[in-house]
């Protein structure tokens, strides 16, 4: 297993001289549990860089304060180990918004973004619910409510018929360190209000991704971060939930690859 020298877990895999593309995962999950059905296709014409997020999966627990910010420093310092000097970042829920994060700190390493199931701006009264429950419930770690957040994250069909998929999903987030867990989350919740309405405006090339039916990171939002980053792309997935890149990966893989081919090849 590969480990730059802060920490950080990773894989890269694909022909050396292709475009970077970076796989960025979301709170609880891990590089392999999120991109594992995604990564071999998109190695076939890309160099793809996959990682684990502070104190995720394989990477160390972070020693400083878990904030958007120092997670996208986490992936420039990857980037720096590597000697890599920019891709097209894709970011997956939290990692949607770490990729936003990079692009507006670091917009010079960033040739393309794909923003997946990612939330964005919610409304005043919303934004405090959010941070709220983020806060009052994060004593009882990564199981608190584990169940409703999978129905929330799976249709129904998929945990009846791929119940040992979901197993393992579930095992992914119970794994966590509750402490992290919990920072991050915080960032999740707290973050958003960091990249509405950007200033500068972001100019990357975008698409914007979610399912018809995700309650967090809602197609309304989806349209309004494309609105904001000119000539933005978006697609909405129907009849999935938040999970859908796990449960129905070719939904994704497929837009994703033909994006990547017309805006990096």
């Amino acid at each position: 297993m590969p480990v730059s020298q802060d920490g950080t877990a990773y894989d890269l895999i694909g022909p050396e001289d292709a475009p970077l593309v970076v796989l960025i995962h979301g709170l609880g999950l891990t590089r392999h549990s999120t991109w594992g059905q995604i990564v071999p296709s998109l190695a076939q014409e890309f160099l793809v860089l996959s990682y684990d997020l502070c104190g995720h999966g394989e990477t160390s627990l972070p020693t400083g304060p878990v904030r958007l910010t120092q997670l996208a420093q986490q992936l420039i310092a990857l980037l720096d180990f590597l000697s890599l000097e920019g891709g097209a970042l894709i970011g997956f829920s939290l990692g949607g918004m770490i990729n936003r994060r990079v692009a507006i700190d670091y917009p010079d390493r960033v040739t393309a973004l794909a923003i997946l199931n990612s939330p964005h701006e919610r409304g005043e009264e919303q934004q405090k619910l959010v941070e709220d429950r983020a806060r009052t419930t994060s004593s009882g770690g990564p199981g608190a409510s584990l169940d409703v957040t999978i129905s929330r994250w799976f249709t129904d069909a998929f945990r009846t018929n791929y119940s040992d998929q979901v197993a393992l999903i579930r095992d992914v987030v119970l794994a966590n360190d509750t402490n992290n867990y919990a920072a991050h989350r915080q960032v999740l919740a707290e973050g958003v209000v960091e990249l509405i309405r950007p200033d500068p405006p972001l100019t990357h090339p975008s698409l914007v991704i979610t399912c018809q039916n995700d309650t967090g990171s809602t197609p309304a939002m989806s349209h309004a971060i494309a609105k904001e980053i000119s000539g933005a792309e978006t697609i909405i997935i129907p009849n999935l939930q938040h999970l859908g890149l796990i449960e129905a990966p070719s939904a994704f893989a497929d837009p994703i690859a033909s994006f990547l081919r017309k805006k990096i090849s």
